[in-house]
């Protein structure tokens, strides 16, 4: 599986970003581009700030559904997503495209980051499966929009 934390794998998601345009039209789902980019800033934001949490998560998430999370099987199109994760106005593609660039190139930069704290739905990542999770979710969603 990838990882957002290999050079190779930035550099890729980095090149495929840059193919999005306002146009870009979607293979599957409700979202936007502009709804897209801005869905896929939290997970790198929960990353990137690397915060505690006391949340125990979900057992039957963390079970079920944690392994398919960077593993090298493809996402299903249209998986359900998380109530606070669906954009419920438009966004403004130029906006939350500038912002997941930077966001991308910030969870580069803690690469060599050694102490990541739980997600607080799926729990322990290790820094490996921390980077694999993130090229997944981007990955998945970038082939949404054909690129």
């Amino acid at each position: 599986m990838k990882s957002l934390l290999t050079k190779e794998a930035y550099e890729e998601i980095n090149q495929r970003i840059d193919l999005l345009t306002l146009n870009s039209e979607k293979g599957w789902g409700k979202m936007s581009v502009g709804q897209m980019c801005w869905h896929c800033q939290y997970p790198l934001q929960l990353a990137i700030k690397n915060k505690p949490n006391n949340s125990k998560g979900n057992w039957f998430i963390k079970t079920f559904f944690k392994k398919s999370l960077y593993n090298d099987k493809p996402w299903r199109k249209n998986m359900p997503t998380a109530p606070q994760l669906k954009a419920k106005e438009d966004k403004d593609f130029e906006t939350e495209h500038k912002l997941l660039k930077k966001l991308v190139s910030d969870f580069y930069a803690v690469k060599d980051r050694e102490e990541w704290h739980p997600h607080p739905a799926f729990g322990t990542f290790t820094k490996e499966q921390w980077g694999q999770v993130q090229y997944k979710h981007l990955d998945h969603h970038l082939k949404q929009f054909g690129v």
